[in-house]
Formats: C-alpha cells, structure tokens, sequence
C-alpha cells in the first residue's frame, strides 16, 4: 500500500492480468475511467501529434500522417522522383499534404505542381496535365474523389502514362455511392484502374501469436462471433482499441512495479509520489511500450504508434493488396506478382525529353562534298594549265599571278563547303565554336581573293586605256598584288575586330517538342546549334556593305572597258557575267538560307550549292575561253589589236570605201589639199603606234623598247588608221586619202604591236 501526494489511491492492476477475453471487458470504458486524455485508438488527425498542444496524447492507431513515409517509400521503389498533390481544400487533408511535402523534400523528391479544390477539382486537374504531372497523389473523400476521377476520364489522365495514389480508407465501393458526377461508371472504373490506395492495416497479416496468446486470425473471429451476438456493427478500430487495453495494462503494471521497487527501498516505508511524478512515469512507460499485438508490433515514437501501412491496387474493380510499409524496420515489402501496371513498365514519372540534334544528313554531305572535291580538282586543272603556259602570250598577256589568285579564292571558297557540313554530331562544342570563326574567315578571304585579283586586272586594263596621263607609267603585277593585298588587309581587319569585340558563339536553339515516331512513351525536343554572337546584324551588315562596294566596283570597271578588243587583255564580258551571277545567287541564297535557319539539311544545300556555283562559273568564264583560244587558235589573242568603239563606225568606214572611185573623179583639182591631210594624218598614225608600243610594255612588265615594225605591217596601220581621228574628214576626203595610201606602200610608221614569245 503507498500513496500518492495529495489524494490515496489504490491502482486497479490484477484485472488486467486476467484480461483473456475481448467479451470480458468494454474497451470504451476501460479507456475513459482510465487514461481517456492519454491514449486513443481511432483519432487519426495529425492535428493532435503537435507536443506543445498535446504533449500527454498517445494512440494506438497510426494517424493520417503516417503514410507519407511510406509513400515516399513507395515512389523511391519505382524511382519517381518527380510528384504532383491534389488535395481537397480541408484541414483534415491539408495537415497530410504539408507533412507530405516535408517528406517529399527530405527524400530529394520534386513537387512539380501543388494543386487544392473546393468543389470543382477539374480545373486543378488540367493544370497538373499541363505541367506534365504523372504521379498524382491525392488527399480526398471519397464524394469528391468520383468527380477528379471523372475530370481524369475527360482529360485523358489514365492508363500506362498516370498513377494515381489516393488514401485507402473508402468505403466499398464508393464509386458507386459517390457517384455525383456526369461520368458513368463505366468510365469512372476506366479512369480509376491501377490507382493506389494507402491506409494503415487494421490486423497483422502475420499469424503470430502476441501478447493476449491469440493470432489476428484467431482474435477476429472471436471478435465477429462477439459481433453477431450482440447484433453490433463492426468498427474499423477494433484492433487498436483491444492493443490500447493491452498498452495500459502493461503501462500500469510497469508503473506499479516501479513504484513498489522504490518502496521497498525507503527504509521509513513512508514513500509518497504527487501527480505530476506519476504523470511523468507512465508518460515514460508508454514510450517504451514494445509488444506485439493483434494490430501488429505496437511501438510508440513521440506518442505516435509505428504501425503497418498496406497498399492496395484497383484491379478489375475491386482492391487488391499489393505490399505493406513496417514503419518499425522503415521496409517497404511488395508481394510479388501482384502489381499490375497498364503499360509494359511502370509509368515514368514525367515525360522523359530525348535531346535530338538537326544534324546534316550524312549522304548529302557525302554527295556534296564529292560535287566539291570535282569543283577543287577543275581548280586545280585550271591552275596547272595558267603555271603550265604563263609565257604563252595568251596567258602572259591576262596576268598569270593574278589568275593563280583567281583560282586559289575559288579553292578557298570550296573548301568552306567541308566546314560548313560540320555540326556537333562529328565535332565537339569546342571545336564547333572554333569553326564558327574558321569557316567565317575562309569564305571571306577566299572571295576577296578571287574577285578582288579579277577587279584588279580590269582596273590595269582601264588605267591604261582609259586614262591619259599614266600612258608613261608602267603598272606592274607587284602593284596589282599590292591592291588585293589591300583589299585581304581591310577584310583581316574587320575579321579581327569582329573576333576581338563579338566573337562567335556556339548557341543551342531548342524547338517545341514532338512525338516519338517509334511510339514510345517520350518526346523528342529537336534542338539546332547556330554560330552566332550579340551584334550579329551589326557585323553581317559591315561584310555585306564592304563586298557589295567591291563588286559594284568590279561593275563599273568591266563596264568601262567593255570596249576594249582584245581578248587577251579584256575580260569585261566575263566578269560582268560573273559578277551578275554571282550577285543574284549570293542574294537568293541569302535569303533562303535565313529562311531554313531550322532546317539544317535544307539550309546546308542551298549554301553549298550557291558556293559551288559561284566558284565554279567564276573560274570557267574566267578560264575556259582562253582554254578554247589555247586549242583552237593561239595567235587570235594579239591578232585584232585595234581598239573598237561601236559597230557603227564598221559600217560607216565600209560605206566610205565603195564611194572612194567616184569621189576621185569628181574631186580631181582637190588632191594635193588632201596629200597634206594624208601627211598629217600618217604623223597621227605614228604618235598612235608610239602610244601602242607603249601599252604593249606596260603589259609586258618590261620599260624596254621593241624595234619599229616592218613594211608588211602596213595592214596593221591601216587598220589604226581607220578609227582614228579618221572621222573628222569628209566621206570623199578620206575616200581619195585611203586609195591614195594603197598607192604608197613604202612610208615608215611607229612601234609595232609585238609581243615576245
């Protein structure tokens, strides 16, 4: 006998000894005369696990909370690390879902989207479509859980691609129940098939027997045989209020051992305890209750039972269980078999993107390529036969060295054409980005090249006949060398600063996503990488403005010595040809090639197509008629040397000729008038060849004089004589002069037009 301070009491122990038989004894007052504020076996609200509120408040039953562990459990079994919660908007559910949410972060899992409802859920159920939820967990009654599964139906969020984990605690069947929506069953099953239901278990599946000496098999039996003599309705807490008398039996049998202990130990036999030392004791002797009942292992932890979680799985209508969670040992355990998926595999817990480069087509870059490779070798023969014949007067006559720099642009522009094929998939970023610059650099450089040699040899051609004053000057190939090296020196500095101030950069350009053709349950997000930097139109405008000057320069320059005939000489025709070519290709392609900019295998043709042209119809104007002229007739080139104007003054010399006879008849006492003019005209004549001679060094890149041409030359003068200064006489005076001449063969002109050979 001892006492406790403040009031005598006499702890009812030896009952729950005898406590054999559920019949023998009514769990519900057993509960309220006893510790009714301490220990509860049916109140899940995790609302009462709050210590500071409730620091004296233990349960049997596991609380509402308890299955987020094992849910996380759950989603790391089948590696989804990526969630969405719907949660109806109560206090009830929203207490689970934050408590959910802690777990989810610990565990390093994604909440990708958090959506709460009232009444209508289908609105928060597109939004997790949108975002691309697959694993849904949901905090709902079950009247509410018809109408999301209905908003599921209609949204198409079932099957092989959607898991839907909702508490397990419905009643049977309560689809059909619930049923508020204007889905029919029917589709309300096709939309709830495969979801996952989580609740704590209400009896042990292991048949072990506990502390009470019976099985869960055996105590549920007894219990429904209880039942149906007393006409009761059965509880679902049933378990955990026959383990809650069990806990405070052994709580208070502990708590009176311990207290006879000290007892003992008073030698005065005057041992007395208040309440609040009492209270402590059984707080501390419920905390370490451990036995194993009907409802499982019975731990607490903070006054929280550790209990089992089961899952069941919606299959053909009815629940399956599938595994349960022992909150004790943190083990998740599946029974095997029993988990049936929709799909081959589980669904993935979001839409899995496969990154897929736009990369060039390989056969295309094979087959242009070889179409380059042809351009490189025509180049190449072109060259071969300028170095082979540069002393040909042909040849020696059109510049040789700027020919080779004609023909090396062309190889350079070529050779772009192998950069410009080549993307991520066969280089590295880093060596993409240095290509970016590198096949910049080539085309640039290789235009300039080829057409700034080209304007070049037409500006030496207009410098000499077009303008007077250089007619003592000669224009050698190292000044024309010196001008396109002008011409590379103005690019390298805009290449330079370019690469100093606004490099080239690699950038990704990804495009919206796009089915699997192969069917398979991810997207493809298409993605392209570009060369590009910040002022890009900035810099482009700048090339743009400086090769356009250059070309409209090209222009003017073969326009201006259109009418110079000699074809070793003038290439006028040629490179306006070219010039209009490649200018109109150069725009078109241009603009296509902005246009396809995704497009990569599209955009990749059109550039080298536009590249080979160019190239290619450059050199072949450029070389191909010296080509025929080196086969066909190699003198030709040096054969008309008389500088032609229009093709009026041909006809207006012929018709001069046919009228010489009767304007001699006619004009008779006028002869020696027209002997002076002759004489003054054979002077003109003479200063022309001198002109001539002088041309011809120039050409030549030699200040040597060559020796005055021989009688049999006379034709070639003649020929000069007709289209200069000719016209200031009348039709008769240069009728009578002209066969006055054919009568006087033996006059002395000026310097031939000979060429060395």
């Amino acid at each position: 006998m001892y006492s406790v301070k403040g009031s005598t009491r006499r702890w009812p122990v030896a009952v729950f000894y005898n406590v054999l038989d559920i019949g023998a004894i009514n769990a519900h007052v057993l509960y309220k005369h006893c510790l009714d504020k301490t220990l509860s076996f049916a109140a899940t609200t995790p609302v009462l696990a709050d210590k500071k509120k409730y620091p004296n408040f233990f349960r049997t039953v596991p609380s509402d909370n308890a299955v987020n562990p094992a849910v996380v459990k759950f989603l790391n079994f089948y590696n989804w690390s990526r969630v969405g919660t719907l949660t109806q908007d109560v206090q009830r559910f929203s207490e689970v879902r934050n408590d959910l949410t802690n777990e989810l972060e610990k565990a390093d899992i994604q909440i990708a989207d958090t959506e709460s409802f009232s009444n209508d859920p289908c609105v928060n159920v597109k939004k997790l479509k949108d975002n691309d939820v697959r694993i849904i967990i949901g905090q709902f009654d079950e009247n509410l859980a018809s109408k999301v599964f209905c908003c599921a139906y209609n949204l198409n969020m079932y099957g092989s691609k959607y898991q839907w984990i909702i508490p397990g605690w419905y009643q049977g069947n309560w689809w059909e129940q619930a049923n508020s929506t204007n889905c029919t069953t029917k589709k309300l099953l096709t939309a709830m098939e495969g979801y996952i239901a989580v609740d704590f278990e209400p009896l042990s599946a292991k048949q072990v027997k506990g502390i009470s000496g019976r099985t869960p098999k055996e105590y549920e039996r007894e219990y429904s045989k209880e039942l149906q003599q007393k006409g009761v309705e059965p509880s679902k807490y049933h378990g955990f209020a026959y383990d809650g008398i069990w806990v405070i039996a052994k709580t208070l049998t502990r708590v009176m051992d311990v207290l006879q202990h000290k007892e003992r130990q008073d030698m005065y036999h005057n041992f007395t305890v208040d309440d609040r030392e009492v209270g402590k004791l059984v707080l501390d002797v419920m905390n370490e209750t451990n036995f194993y009942g009907v409802t499982g292992q019975v731990m607490f932890r903070n006054g929280e039972r550790m209990g089992t979680i089961k899952f069941t799985q919606f299959q053909e209508g009815q629940e399956v269980k599938v595994g349960e969670y022992n909150a004790i040992a943190d083990v998740l355990d599946l029974i095997n078999n029993t988990m049936r998926f929709q799909g081959v595999e589980p669904p993935k817990d979001r839409t899995f993107v496969r990154l897929q480069r736009r990369n060039i087509n390989v056969p295309l870059y094979s087959i242009l390529s070889v179409i380059t490779i042809l351009g490189m070798l025509m180049a190449g023969a072109f060259l071969f036969f300028n170095i082979k014949n540069r002393n040909h007067r042909l040849i020696k006559m059109s510049s040789p060295y700027m020919n080779n720099l004609i023909i090396l642009g062309g190889m350079l522009s070529y050779s772009s054409i192998f950069l410009f094929g080549l993307d991520g998939a066969l280089v590295s970023d880093k060596e993409f980005e240095a290509l970016c610059t590198v096949r910049t650099w080539i085309l640039i450089v290789g235009y300039t090249t080829a057409f700034g040699a080209m304007f070049a040899k037409t500006w030496r051609v207009h410098a000499i006949f077009k303008n007077v004053k250089m007619k003592k000057k000669i224009i050698k190939d190292q000044k024309l060398l010196i001008i396109v090296g002008g011409m590379l020196l103005i690019d390298l500095c805009i290449l330079i600063c370019w690469q100093i101030v606004d490099p080239l950069k690699r950038t990704v350009e990804e495009y919206s996503l796009e089915a699997d053709p192969q069917g398979q349950d991810i997207a493809i997000r298409p993605f392209l990488e570009h060369c590009e930097n910040t002022h890009m139109t900035i810099w482009l405008g700048i090339v743009y403005a400086y090769k356009g000057l250059l070309m409209l320069f090209g222009c003017f320059l073969a326009w201006e010595t259109r009418n110079v005939s000699i074809p070793a000489l003038n290439d006028s025709k040629y490179i306006g040809m070219s010039v209009y070519n490649v200018g109109i290709m150069c725009i078109i392609g241009a603009a296509v090639s902005f246009l396809t900019r995704d497009q990569p295998n599209v955009q990749f043709c059109i550039v080298a197509l536009v590249i080979i042209f160019c190239s290619t119809i450059t050199l072949c104007l450029v070389f191909v008629p010296k080509f025929i002229t080196m086969r066909t007739n190699p003198d030709a080139a040096t054969q008309n040397r008389r500088l032609k104007f229009n093709t009026n003054q041909k006809k207006e010399d012929s018709k001069m000729s046919t009228s010489v006879t009767s304007v001699n008849q006619a004009n008779t006492s006028r002869l020696d008038g027209l002997q002076t003019d002759n004489h003054r005209l054979r002077m003109k004549i003479t200063e022309l060849d001198k002109e001539l001679e002088e041309v011809t060094m120039q050409l030549q890149d030699t200040p040597e004089k060559t020796p005055y041409i021989k009688q049999n030359h006379y034709g070639d003068v003649n020929n000069i004589l007709s289209i200069r200064n000719f016209t200031d006489g009348k039709e008769g005076e240069k009728s009578i002069l002209k066969n006055h001449l054919e009568q006087k063969p033996q006059a002395q002109w000026g310097a031939p037009w000979t060429l060395p050979e």
